[in-house]
């Protein structure tokens, strides 16, 4: 076969290959046998490898996955990915609705696009002359890290969109949601017990950390599938409403849910959403709600958004899956800022398509309050789909009951004495205790921390079982040739790692501060501490009494920070990271322009619009104010966005002065703070 016949036969190949992948993975309708495709695939692989230059983008053997990534570029999104607003209860479904007529005007025409809320993992794809070139995850909802490699990696992904029944936009941004269907994950978890390795939690987690894998043959691996939903952005898209959209969606051959239904009425709604609740169990795959979106595009456009998410949609959740069984033991376990949680082993039981056979009983006074004993018959409940606690026990006429649980006097991990702090039993015992060192390092190296990319949870998992780091410096110490000999490590993840690590290691001094994981030192108590004192030498110095002169820091802050830097195994181990294995970059003076608010206290509630929440702190800080987190007399304002709750109606009660946004813009203004679209 010369290159011209190869050419040719390559374009039938990859259309005759690319309309049987539709007919399987999207319209579940199968006309030739897996063997019968197999050959197909093989002879166009064969075809591409005698004749490289034949490769294209688009071709169905560009799914296998190459070679590992160092790591992953973050990207911005084509338009905002938001979050929507949410409730599980129907008056809000109710509110929701009165708010988008009275928005449109009382003799507008309202419908609305019902469709399951799909418990998976976000994702924008992105089409360029309708080939695939990007895709990203949801991240922080206008940046994402890019994964296009890991996503051509799944069959239902199309790598070039069809054009026959509708004209394909040149670009053309999509959402949708990455799911494990419950077979699969059922199977993939039987595997792994088979392999003596630890199974998924839930198909929502395999699904996204499949997507982050930095090998994509790891991604090729898992049973992952996506539905389609959304378009963000797109040029020249010819549809009026969702419902098109979806149409549309479903003619360029992209995978979509089944179920969508068009509805007029919130009696419409709540049938659904009824109708989704009794019969989630056998459609196949994870869902935890419904989504109401307004059908009339135009519409959209006029309701707007605010800046966290769209007026023209609301998640309607479902109530919390419960079931019942018995607890097998109660046990103490350590978390990573030493909190000692109660924690039930339970027979298992499936909820939701996930076995639970731990449930957290939260703290000691919760567990005398609920008195839940071992042997005691339970109702157990997935709070918001994932977290399994004990809601209550069931009694059981007659039944001799086991003896009541106490917490245990010391760590069951480095044996120092618990201490009592409120509700909570806590180890302090911080940077020596085992049991708090996994987390502790997930911790320090996490995104607002020493941002080590690659050190997650797995990760962490392994370098403290296999004893490449007993104690926080020596995470400092690990290297490359020491990773490769582990499980999941190749040359480029090692490096990848290693090079993370040393960035990490010179790090911001309010960084440091927060990645400690001190008790009550979030990130900004963190950077108050860094601005005020300058000198991690001074802040481990500092006494209580000086602690409380920094503006939001009071005794009980204080005797915690305090206690964190006086624990002998903890000053040991500073010590130790002081020494040559971390540097810390100190804070610049503060400015005194930057004190026009000096000394007020602010509280944000709701959503804003122009400004992000994020930057109105930063705005508001950057005049020397305070932005806490509760309403009190001492309290100066209240900002109210939308949406503000139960912050608000303290306000009012307690007499404390309210700005909308555009109230606090002018009050910005009006001291002299520059503001921009950062």
């Amino acid at each position: 076969m010369n290159r011209d016949q190869a050419e040719k036969r390559a374009a039938e190949l990859r259309a005759e290959l690319a309309k049987h992948s539709r007919l399987y993975y999207v319209l579940d309708e199968p006309q030739i046998s897996d063997e019968a495709y197999d050959g197909l695939f093989h002879e166009l692989k064969e075809l591409e490898q005698n004749f490289p230059d034949l490769v294209s983008e688009d071709s169905p053997t560009q799914r296998v996955g190459g070679e590992a990534l160092s790591g992953f570029e973050t990207v911005e999104h084509a338009a905002p990915m938001l979050s929507l607003d949410s409730s599980a209860e129907a008056e809000a479904v109710e509110r929701f609705h009165q708010r988008v007529v009275k928005a449109l005007g009382e003799g507008a025409t309202v419908e609305y696009v019902l469709e399951p809320k799909l418990d998976g993992a976000s994702l924008e794809l992105v089409y360029r002359d309708g080939v695939l070139t990007g895709a990203a995850t949801r991240g922080d909802g206008r940046r994402g890290e890019a994964i296009l490699e890991n996503v051509k990696t799944i069959s239902a992904v199309p790598l070039r969109l069809r054009g026959d029944d509708r004209p394909v936009p040149g670009f053309l941004a999509l959402r949708g949601e990455v799911i494990m269907q419950i077979d699969a994950f059922e199977q993939a978890n039987e595997r792994l017990l088979e392999q003596g390795k630890a199974p998924y939690s839930n198909p929502r987690n395999a699904a996204a950390g499949a997507l982050r894998q930095l090998d994509p043959r790891l991604t090729a691996r898992r049973p992952l599938d996506i539905y389609v939903y959304d378009v963000l952005a797109a040029d020249r898209l010819d549809v009026a409403s969702q419902w098109e959209t979806l149409q549309a969606l479903k003619q360029w051959g992209l995978r979509v849910n089944p179920l969508p239904e068009k509805v007029d009425s919130v009696a419409a709604i709540l049938d659904y959403h009824q109708r989704m609740i009794d019969t989630r169990d056998d459609i196949g795959y994870e869902i935890d709600g419904m989504v109401i979106k307004l059908n009339d595009l135009a519409a959209r456009v006029e309701l707007g958004a605010t800046s966290h998410h769209p007026r023209w949609a609301f998640a309607f959740k479902f109530p919390p899956r419960k079931e019942i069984t018995r607890v097998l033991e109660i046990i103490a376990s350590v978390g990573r800022t030493g909190v000692v949680t109660p924690v039930a082993l339970m027979r298992p039981v499936e909820i939701g398509g996930v076995t639970v056979a731990r449930a957290t009983l939260h703290n000691r006074e919760e567990v005398e309050r609920k008195d839940i004993r071992k042997g005691d018959r339970v109702r157990v409940q997935r709070a918001g789909d994932v977290i399994p606690q004990v809601v209550e026990r069931i009694a059981e006429k007659g039944k001799r009951r086991g003896r009541k649980f106490k917490m245990p006097a010391r760590c069951p991990s480095c044996k120092t004495p618990l201490i009592e702090r409120g509700p909570f039993t806590v180890c302090p015992n911080g940077l020596e205790c085992p049991a708090q060192l996994k987390g502790r390092i997930v911790h320090l190296g996490s995104r607002h921390a020493l941002d080590i990319e690659g050190l997650g949870e797995e990760t962490a998992k392994i370098l403290v079982e296999k004893e490449l780091v007993r104690h926080l410096p020596e995470l400092f110490e690990v290297r490359a040739e020491q990773l490769l000999e582990l499980e999941g490590f190749g040359e480029i993840s090692a490096n990848a790692l290693i090079e993370g690590i040393e960035k990490g290691a010179h790090a911001e001094l309010d960084r440091f501060l927060y990645g400690l994981g001190i008790p009550e030192v979030g990130r900004t108590v963190a950077r108050d501490l860094a601005r005020h004192y300058r000198s991690f030498d001074a802040i481990r110095a500092a006494d209580e009494e000086s602690l409380q002169e920094v503006p939001g820091i009071g005794p009980k802050m204080a005797e915690a920070i305090v206690g964190f830097f006086a624990e002998p195994g903890n000053g040991e181990i500073l010590d130790t990271l002081m020494d040559g294995r971390v540097s810390l970059i100190l804070p610049e003076p503060k400015e005194e322009s930057g004190s026009q608010l000096e000394g007020l206290k602010f509280v944000l509630t709701g959503g804003l619009e122009r400004l992000t929440r994020d930057r109105a702190k930063e705005l508001l800080e950057s005049a020397g104010a305070k932005v806490v987190g509760s309403v009190s007399k001492k309290t100066d304002y209240v900002v109210a966005g939308e949406s503000p709750g139960s912050k608000y109606d303290k306000a009012v009660e307690l007499g404390v002065a309210v700005l909308d946004e555009g109230g606090l813009v002018a009050l910005l203004e009006s001291k002299g703070v520059e503001l921009s679209d950062g």
